[in-house]
């Protein structure tokens, strides 16, 4: 943690609570943790459909035959 002891960040969190108070902190934390959720979905989104495209776009090689 640098210089600053446990105790100084402990009133620094303090002090943090006492300005915003707890009910917007927990909003707060409730926006950012919505928005890293939002983020890991489109991440797995975007794998899944980059996987879907790679499996769509194979080419099958092969000599057509002659009616006969």
């Amino acid at each position: 943690m640098g210089s600053l002891s446990i105790w100084h960040w402990l009133i620094v969190l303090v002090i943090i609570m006492l300005v915003f108070g707890t009910k917007k902190l927990r909003n707060i934390g409730s926006d950012l943790g919505g928005a890293v959720k939002g983020f890991k979905e489109g991440v797995k989104e975007g794998s899944e459909s980059a996987a879907a495209d790679a499996q769509a776009s194979k080419t099958i090689d092969v000599d057509a035959k002659p009616k006969s």
